[in-house]
């Protein structure tokens, strides 16, 4: 089973590179990275009497080594290249016994650009050019409440406009700006003001007061409706960091990351310490299935966080546990950024108490995390045969009307819920519902570096489909379930009506005609009706402006028949409208482009 193993590993290079392992039916299982590919993939096995996986390692890579047929690898300059690399292969092709996090999305800081007179607070999530950029945060949550809040309590100036405009506004009026604009306020007295508000920002208990003080005073004005608002708003604030009096003598930036995993559920927790203070926190939850790994999951979670983008990076990060690649990932990072960044595992005095800190939280968070959930997506995994339990799945569906209005829907749910946020839209250009699904599922696939793939797709449709799937999965080297879902045929017709025909479940190793009070096939049902739901309704929206569009054109004097001309050569309205006057011309007449360009 090994022998062609046997013969790569002869034949392997003794320099830095990445490393992939796949099944008999070419599944990817495993990506690794190595300094040395020989040394490296020579370390998994033993050679005598016959090649064998090495009984020294833990069960996990045991069983991955004893599916393995087959490696490939990709040589690189530097084992930094490879870690970059290897990071990027999980997250795009999410191999069976890797860890796999979903990347936070950067978070919001509120920074303050000093170069300017009389500078503003905003929010950015990316590098603010400049030299004098002072930055506050990261804030996972409660950036925009934070800085309304700032405005709200310091009068500042309110807008970028404000000070182009050269007069005092209403902001002057209602006492919340001191008018810089018409010299109401010196440059020392506003700076006095922002010095405040940027000790207020990690100090919020001042503006927690005030915000009780004025909720008091509106409350008792009888108007609740504004009161409540600012009592959702004191709740923000207060819940935008872990509770901890612990305070460094020193006025360390330092962020802190903890990571616990008890059975198949694990967290990271993030803190974020400035100045000596704890000022904001997070945490994320993921499943880890039968493959934990402590090393790939810090080194997912810090090069997931530290992108080339982050506003502001502290000098010295804390981990809660050692790991392999803890010091390569301190170069790597430091290279990035140009500046020595250090990841370190304390022993001992107050940072260790950080680290206690992130620790506790994390097993509390688990402790009140749902067990529950999972449940039906393990059935339905045991049912159909998944590689995996679908905690996450993409449900694909597509809609049209005689070939106008085209556009596909992918819906995702997650541990139990609707992840809306992660819903997408598609305009389709093909004529057919398979060269539709085969277009949408393909630029899906080109999107996995960027949003990881996940554990299901459902298709609303037959086994065409789920075969075409497959195989452009197959041809980006991406193992996936794929289940479609379609209503039997009767008289060659498929019948959407309730009772007039069964739904017909297709597998990769089976057909399923299950009873409809079956709950496994209610779920896949759900799923399938939601992504129908959704697609209906971009394509109902899109249908109402086309025919705006449509009637448009119609009152210019152009006939059905050519708009229908123009659709087919340009795709859109929006293509037609910024076609030139030649293109025009070659695809209908210089008549129509005359009307359609003056």
């Amino acid at each position: 089973m090994h022998k062609k193993i046997l013969k790569i590993i002869e034949t392997l290079p003794e320099k830095s590179g990445i490393y992939k392992y796949f099944d008999e039916n070419s599944r990817l299982l495993y990506v690794g990275k190595a300094k040395n590919l020989k040394k490296r993939i020579k370390s998994y096995w033993r050679f005598t009497p016959n090649i064998h996986p090495n009984p020294n390692l833990n069960m996990r890579t045991i069983s991955m080594l004893s599916q393995s047929t087959n490696i490939e690898y990709i040589v690189v300059d530097s084992e930094e290249d490879a870690l970059i690399l290897e990071n990027s292969l999980i997250k795009q092709l999410n191999p069976k016994y890797n860890i796999l996090l979903r990347d936070d999305k950067t978070y919001p800081y509120i920074y303050i650009d000093e170069n300017q007179e009389f500078p503003r607070f905003e929010i950015t999530r990316k590098v603010i050019k400049g030299k004098n950029i002072i930055y506050y945060g990261p804030f996972p949550k409660g950036a925009k409440v934070l800085l309304d809040t700032l405005y709200e309590l310091f009068p500042l100036v309110q807008k970028k406009s404000c000070l182009k405009e050269g007069k005092a506004c209403l902001f002057y009026q209602i006492k919340k700006c001191l008018a810089p604009c018409e010299s109401k306020i010196s440059k020392e007295e506003y700076e006095l003001i922002v010095n405040r508000a940027k000790s207020a920002i990690s100090k919020r208990k001042f503006l927690i007061e005030e915000l009780k003080s004025k909720m008091l005073n509106l409350a008792m004005a009888e108007r609740f409706e504004e009161a409540g608002k600012l009592r959702d708003n004191i709740n923000m604030i207060d819940s935008l960091t872990i509770g901890s009096n612990l305070d460094l003598l020193s006025k360390e930036d330092i962020d802190i990351f903890a990571i616990v995993n008890i059975g198949r559920k694990a967290v990271i927790v993030k803190l974020f310490m400035r100045l000596g203070k704890i000022i904001s926190s997070s945490f994320t939850t993921f499943r880890t299935y039968d493959s934990f790994d402590i090393n790939e999951a810090y080194k997912q979670a810090i090069l997931g966080f530290y992108t080339e983008d982050s506003p502001q990076v502290v000098k010295t990060i804390l981990v809660a546990e050692e790991f392999e690649d803890r010091e390569r990932l301190s170069k790597l990072l430091s290279f990035r950024f140009s500046k020595k960044i250090t990841i370190a595992n304390p022993k001992k005095g107050k940072k260790l108490k950080l680290i206690d800190v992130a620790l506790s939280n994390a097993h509390e968070i688990l402790r009140n995390s749902p067990n529950s959930k999972g449940e039906m997506e393990r059935e339905v995994a045991k049912l159909f045969e998944l590689d995996t339990t679908p905690y996450r799945v993409e449900s694909f569906d597509n809609s049209h009307m005689m070939g106008s209005a085209t556009v596909g829907a992918m819906v995702v749910w997650e541990d139990g819920e609707w992840i809306k946020k992660d819903y997408r839209r598609y305009e389709l250009k093909a004529k057919d519902e398979y060269g539709q699904m085969r277009e949408m599922l393909t630029r899906r696939v080109e999107s996995f570096s960027k949003n990881p793939k996940p554990d299901l797709w459902i298709l609303d449709g037959g086994e065409t489909l789920r075969r075409l799937a497959v195989k452009i999965l197959a041809e980006s080297q991406i193992t996936l379930n794929v289940i479609a879902i379609a209503k039997e045929k009767i008289d060659s017709k498929a019948h959407r009506s309730k009772g007039f025909a069964k739904d017909i479940i297709y597998t990769k190793s089976s057909v399923f005609e299950l009873k409809p009070i079956d709950k496994r096939l209610q779920w896949i049902q759900r799923q399938r009706d939601e992504s129908h739901r959704f697609a209906l309704n971009y394509h109902r929206n899109k249908k109402r402006k086309e025919d705006i569009e449509s009637y448009l054109l119609k009152k210019k004097g152009i006939g059905p028949a050519t708009i229908k001309k123009l659709i087919n050569y340009f795709g859109t309205f929006k293509a037609i409208k910024n076609a030139t006057f030649d293109e025009i011309s070659v695809v209908s007449s210089k008549k129509i482009a005359k009307i359609l360009k003056t």
